[in-house]
């Protein structure tokens, strides 16, 4: 089969079967296209709980289809590769937060949403990338514990002087492996272009950018600039989405090196098994842990995050 062929298919079965399909924005350009949503990790769980679907495929990693499942626990909710973990949201355990909570009790928990559900059960409040800085500077108390995610934590820091923020040693190891070296290559080898960085890059490099941001901030201000030349600090798939949509612009990678593994472990035919019903994994999570998971999530929702 082609690709197109199999992208008909898909199409042709997820309707059959009921079946929603989303894709972050770090999944290949093939998913894309047959995607019903594509996004950053919330704003696909939000989409999920909008759509009638009984059955939604998260082609992304385990921590976004677990939130999917927190916002609709209605729903049957397939991880379309049961491999695709994240290694920030993995990198720290229920057990060592509430250690820390012990330590520094009078601190609120403010939890990045690429965090496990688990992990979820002892945070005070979630933020996305795009919504830490104004959710933070909201938080009435002084004190804040910021996990996992210590570049995205320090960013949050540099805008709220008036916080006591707090950060552990943790956050994505693709984001963080740029250099500063790397930066300044991709500036000398494309210097009209503007440099558009996501603040999971570690802080020498979020001060050389013109633009930080989340994900969907970063693809946004790429469509709408009048610029026609950007370095997309950010993993690499995004740079090749922005070629399709805005052919007049040039995109250059801040790296070579910014490719998630985890993401590129779904594959096309992954999500046409899927669609058939036997391929991925469903997503269980119990009632309490939901509840528990949840009030974080519901925190931000109510904070306008």
């Amino acid at each position: 089969m082609t690709v197109r062929e199999v992208q008909d298919e898909i199409i042709r079965i997820k309707k059959e079967n009921d079946v929603c399909i989303l894709a972050h924005s770090y999944m290949s350009h093939d998913i894309v296209e047959v995607a019903d949503f594509t996004g950053d990790s919330y704003a696909l769980s939000k989409f999920a709980a909008t759509v009638p679907n009984k059955n939604v495929l998260m082609c992304g990693v385990r921590f976004m289809a677990e939130t999917v499942k927190m916002l609709s626990p209605e729903k049957r909710v397939i991880l379309s590769s049961p491999i695709a973990g994240c290694p920030m949201a993995e990198q720290m355990d229920k057990e060592l937060i509430e250690g820390i909570k012990e330590k520094y009790s009078d601190y609120t928990v403010v939890a990045y949403i690429n965090t496990t559900a688990e992990l979820k059960t002892v945070c005070d409040v979630c933020v996305t990338s795009s919504s830490a800085v104004k959710i933070v500077g909201e938080i009435e108390n002084k004190n804040i514990l910021f996990i996992p995610d210590c570049n995205l934590g320090a960013y949050v820091a540099g805008k709220l002087s008036n916080k006591n923020i707090k950060l552990l040693q943790g956050g994505c190891p693709v984001h963080a492996a740029v250099t500063k070296r790397d930066a300044e290559t991709a500036k000398k080898l494309h210097p009209n272009a503007e440099m558009l960085v996501h603040p999971e890059c570690i802080p020498a490099i979020v001060s050389m950018a013109d633009y930080v941001g989340s994900t969907s901030g970063i693809i946004n201000y790429a469509k709408n600039s009048g610029g026609k030349e950007f370095i997309i600090g950010t993993e690499n798939s995004i740079s090749e989405h922005l070629q399709y949509e805005c052919p007049d612009k040039s995109f250059y990678p801040l790296s070579q090196g910014l490719i998630c593994r985890n993401m590129k472990s779904t594959t096309l035919i992954d999500v046409l098994n899927c669609v058939r019903g036997n391929g991925g994994e469903e997503i269980f999570l119990d009632s309490e842990t939901i509840s528990k998971a949840r009030k974080c999530i519901d925190k931000m929702i109510e904070m306008g995050g």
